[in-house]
């Protein structure tokens, strides 16, 4: 060991040697240092873009970015190393979203990150702008580490604005350096394709004066594209005023409040998705899947009411259950936004899944109405037919295209594509299939509305001129002023439920003292129960002169209504009244009088019109002094209050001795449905017959 040491320390002493271990040490770090260099020079390193002179122009960020799925907040940072292959980075370019390149059916978050040499030309501006088409759906963009701008808000509270197409950003003076994209793809929905996420569009960048100039462009270009929506819109608004007006004119119209309904949503569906508002998005998807839930639900209507598929309440009632339902759906679907965040992707999807397929039978259900209308073989004009061919072929195209896609990112089916991308350009307007059969069945329910209209009003006039003759003729039919009966008092009200009732009555003075009294009711409205009565008071009148057994004159009655009712009826009493008192009532099917409040048994006969009936029984009774008989017809005891009560015969007992404008007043505040007449004959005491100087006739007393 001391021999080795001490042999060391000899070389080490002597000068050849010592010059010797210099010169190997110099080599032996040469070599280390070469490696080094060696190895450095063959890992990959990330591309970088020189734009040399830029002026007062823009230039395109085209090209390969370095693009990295997940987030990292580093990856903000301009010197960490995204050289391609390294630590999951690759390259992407910025002419699609990822999910149309090489990451299909991905969501969340994604990286994109360029290293750009930048020179301006002299007299250039000093500060650079930046434009960005789109991004889906939120981002947030640094410069050299530094934040200059974002779209949107990350989770766990998602939102952001797809509307907005095109944004610009301030970089400042900066000449050199990294711009990185941080992006956040929302969960796909049932109908996506799978080919969202990140850039839609190559960025720009270059002075603020060009950024600005390229950006009206874009904006110019966009409102060109838009002028067919624009003018269709405009006509739907439009025909949605007009409608209105002439819905608020006659509320019975329900054809033109659907119409304004349908009219009024595409003006919506613009404000909410073509105006490009900078507002939430999931607010306005909320809001918009709403609308187009409304707006299929008024199509429902319309051509229900067009093709006159209303005269069954039962399906009615069905269908507005069906409405109600689809529009439940339709908003808990564009509700599912909110909850980007706090929902995990599975069960977002299921239950937008489930809610969809809720939603989709609803877009079919106009081709069952079409199809019922042609099964039932309606007679409707030619403007009707034209709506329902239209509306079954646009709404073929529009179920078939929607859903078909439906998972369409599973399925791979082009089917929706296809129909979508068929389209003609008329000025710089892409006017596709599905617009222009729109805009069709748009123009053919207008025209139908219009005709509806027209021939609804031409009927309306008809009616009311139908309605005030029926009404004169009533006047004449119904008297006003009571004919003088000695030795009674006699009062009518007559309250019609609408301008012409089916009512009537008759007193008709006796010769011989005392008078005829007809009161009955007519079943029907309108011009012919007018014709009816007056047929009825026509044979009254003649009977009268004839006979005044009230069995008799019903009888006659009867035979002449026989076959002449048209499948309608009449009730009607007859009572005659003698001078002493004495009271002969026949009754076919009419409500019995009262007699001081309490109902008489009256013998009750079939009504008129409606078989063959010898004779109809008669019933007598005595009036004595001072007793009140009260006739009337149901309308006072079907009146019927807001909780549906009626007012009934235990009512109408109890008010049967107030006078008659009381009885019909009280009846009619209750809850009128039907046409009131109330009739009231009262004997008058024998004071008052002496005081008046009647005849010994008039003073006879009235048998037991």
């Amino acid at each position: 060991m001391l021999v080795g040491m001490d042999s060391l320390n000899l070389l080490r002493g002597r000068p050849v040697l010592r010059s010797l271990w210099f010169v190997f040490a110099a080599v032996w770090a040469l070599c280390v240092t070469a490696t080094w260099a060696g190895a450095e020079s063959q890992a990959p390193s990330a591309p970088s873009m020189r734009i040399e002179g830029l002026g007062k122009g823009s230039a395109p960020l085209d090209g390969a970015w370095q693009f990295h799925l997940g987030d990292n907040p580093a990856w903000a940072q301009p010197d960490i190393d995204d050289a391609t292959g390294h630590d999951g980075w690759e390259q992407l370019t910025a002419d699609a979203p990822w999910g149309a390149k090489t990451h299909p059916n991905t969501e969340g978050y994604g990286w994109y990150r360029k290293r750009i040499d930048l020179t301006l030309a002299p007299g250039a501006p000093s500060d650079v702008a930046l434009l960005i088409r789109g991004i889906d759906d939120v981002y947030e963009l640094y410069w050299n580490g530094q934040p200059v701008g974002h779209l949107g808000t990350f989770p766990p509270r998602v939102d952001f604005q797809t509307a907005i197409p095109a944004q610009t950003y301030g970089l400042g003076p900066a000449r050199s350096g990294v711009l990185a994209v941080r992006v956040y793809k929302a969960p796909f929905a049932s109908n996506d394709d799978g080919t969202a996420g990140g850039f839609e569009g190559v960025p720009i960048i270059g002075s603020p004066q060009a950024i600005a100039l390229v950006k009206d462009s874009l904006d110019y270009k966009w409102l060109q594209r838009q002028q067919m929506r624009f003018a269709l819109t405009g006509l739907y608004g439009i025909v949605c005023l007009l409608s209105l007006f002439a819905w608020m004119r006659d509320r019975s119209q329900r054809l033109l409040l659907w119409m304004a309904v349908y009219a009024l949503m595409p003006t919506l569906e613009l404000l909410l998705n073509g105006l490009r508002l900078q507002a939430s998005f999931i607010l306005l998807t909320f809001a918009m899947q709403f609308a187009i839930q409304l707006r299929e639900i008024s199509q429902w209507y319309v051509l229900i009411y067009l093709l006159q598929l209303d005269d069954r309440p039962r399906s009615m009632q069905w269908i507005k259950g069906i409405a109600i339902a689809s529009l439940i759906a339709g908003a808990l679907d564009g509700a599912l936004g909110f909850f980007f965040g706090g929902m995990a992707k599975s069960t977002f999807q299921i239950t937008d899944a489930f809610l969809t397929a809720l939603i989709l039978p609803g877009e079919a259900f106009p081709i069952l109405l079409v199809s019922l209308a042609m099964m039932r073989r309606r007679r409707l004009d030619s403007a009707r037919w034209i709506v329902a061919s239209i509306a079954l072929l646009n709404d073929v195209m529009y179920a078939v295209s929607n859903i078909s896609q439906q998972g369409e990112r599973f399925t791979h089916w082009p089917l929706a594509g296809w129909l979508q991308d068929a389209h003609v350009t008329v000025l710089g307007n892409n006017i596709g299939l599905q617009l222009l059969l729109r805009t069709a069945l748009f123009l053919a329910i207008v025209y139908a509305v219009l005709r509806y209209a027209i021939d609804y009003r031409k009927r309306q006039n008809a009616l009311e001129r139908e309605y005030q003759n029926a009404k004169e003729v009533q006047q004449v039919l119904v008297p006003e002023a009571l004919p003088a009966v000695p030795g009674f008092n006699l009062a009518s009200a007559y309250k019609p439920a609408r301008e012409v009732g089916g009512d009537f009555f008759q007193i008709l003075p006796m010769d011989g003292g005392g008078a005829l009294v007809v009161i009955g009711d007519v079943s029907g409205k309108g011009m012919p129960a007018a014709m009816t009565v007056s047929l009825l008071v026509g044979t009254v009148r003649t009977l009268a002169h004839y006979t005044q057994s009230p069995g008799e004159i019903l009888t006659a009655m009867n035979y002449r209504m026989l076959n002449r009712s048209a499948g309608g009826f009449t009730t009607c009493l007859v009572v005659r009244v003698d001078p002493n008192g004495k009271l002969t009532i026949a009754n076919a099917g009419h409500l019995a009088p009262y007699l001081n409040g309490h109902e008489l048994a009256v013998h009750g006969g079939m009504p008129l019109g409606l078989e063959v009936t010898r004779n109809y029984a008669e019933s007598t009774f005595t009036l004595r002094a001072d007793e009140q008989l009260t006739m009337l017809t149901d309308g006072v005891v079907e009146a019927r209050n807001r909780q549906g009560e009626l007012y009934g015969f235990d009512r109408t007992a109890g008010i049967s001795t107030h006078s008659a404008d009381a009885i019909a007043n009280m009846a009619r505040e209750f809850g009128q449905e039907d046409d009131i007449t109330v009739l009231t004959l009262s004997r008058i005491a024998q004071a008052e017959i002496r005081d008046r100087e009647l005849t010994p006739e008039e003073l006879s007393p009235s048998p037991a």
